[in-house]
């Protein structure tokens, strides 16, 4: 971990603070521009897709004109070619935390990636930069062999911990890149390099947006539409145009593969429009399910009502 972070803390950040999660869709951004009216505050993007510049549309950052009304940090801050990290993000979060606390702004933090906001109250341990040999040697066995090699291999390397602990390939292969890499076991590296929480939970206000599902579904439909906007599609367009590796995070991103198969005429509209609906709602529904399980202590609003804003006063 980059030393900005270890032992950072909240005594060097300021104490005060909204943590605003929720799946896409579920109406963060509105909370956040109205909160910073109100509070004197900054807007802090803690969702990784809206970090892309060359994504306004397709990742539903706000508009122009929102960003112009109150202080928007860490949007648009990233070329579409860089692959970030939540420990990259965790050293940005850091600044704009201690620029918003010398500025006497009360920061907000809002996005829908959840390993974020656990950086930010919880602490987080960056993993190592590896070789790309030795990512390719990992991911070789994981297709070859899957789980059961993934973790006979672990355990022969003396990682039996790991091997026995993760179920997901994905994760099992991260273990042994790590492993590889550096000749220590995950767990034990996590320890070695765990940074400081940058905010103390009890000094933050942490809500989870948990909309009705239907509430949730119709606007996740709006957004497909917009997305299919031709302002969404010359965004795709002009990202494919650049030929990027497929792997990158901003390649990925729900509405890249979809508008380019429209772009290829692999695709009608109604078509996309149903392909963008589907993945928008698979995407919310895994947010939700990860919010449910390792956020469970945050307090849970309903969007569909109208929130009343005073119980956030107490922290202006």
């Amino acid at each position: 971990m980059d030393d900005s972070l270890k032992g950072s803390g909240t005594k060097a950040l300021g104490k005060r603070a909204i943590l605003i999660a929720g799946p896409t869709a579920s109406g963060k951004s509105a909370l956040a521009l109205s909160l910073a009216k109100s509070l004197n505050g900054v807007i802090i993007n803690a969702d990784s897709m809206q970090l892309y510049r060359d994504l306004r549309v397709v990742s539903a950052r706000p508009s122009a004109e929102e960003e112009a009304e109150v202080p928007h940090r860490l949007y648009g801050v990233l070329p579409a070619s860089t692959a970030f990290s939540t420990g990259a993000w965790l050293r940005l979060a850091a600044g704009e935390l201690q620029a918003a606390g010398d500025a006497g702004r009360l920061p907000i933090l809002i996005g829908g990636t959840g390993l974020y906001f656990k950086g930010l109250t919880e602490g987080f341990a960056d993993m190592p930069e590896v070789p790309d040999a030795i990512r390719a040697e990992a991911r070789d066995l994981a297709d070859r062999e899957g789980i059961e090699g993934l973790r006979r291999e672990l355990a022969a390397r003396g990682d039996e911990e790991t091997a026995a602990r993760l179920g997901d390939p994905q994760r099992l292969a991260r273990a042994l890149e790590v492993l590889m890499a550096t000749g220590t076991p995950l767990a034990r590296w996590q320890s070695a390099h765990q940074s400081e929480p940058l905010l103390a939970a009890e000094m933050c206000q942490r809500v989870v947006l948990a909309p009705p599902r239907p509430w949730l579904h119709e606007r996740i439909a709006r957004r497909a539409e917009l997305m299919l906007s031709e302002e969404g599609i010359a965004e795709v367009r002009a990202l494919l145009e650049r030929h990027l590796p497929a792997t990158l995070p901003a390649m990925r991103a729900i509405g890249v593969p979809e508008i380019g198969a429209f772009l290829a005429g692999k695709a009608d509209r109604a078509e996309t429009i149903h392909r963008l609906t589907v993945a928008t709602r698979q995407y919310a529904k895994r947010q939700e399910t990860w919010f449910r399980n390792q956020m469970g202590d945050w307090q849970r609003v309903d969007p569909s009502d109208e929130i009343n804003l005073d119980r956030f006063q107490r922290l202006s």
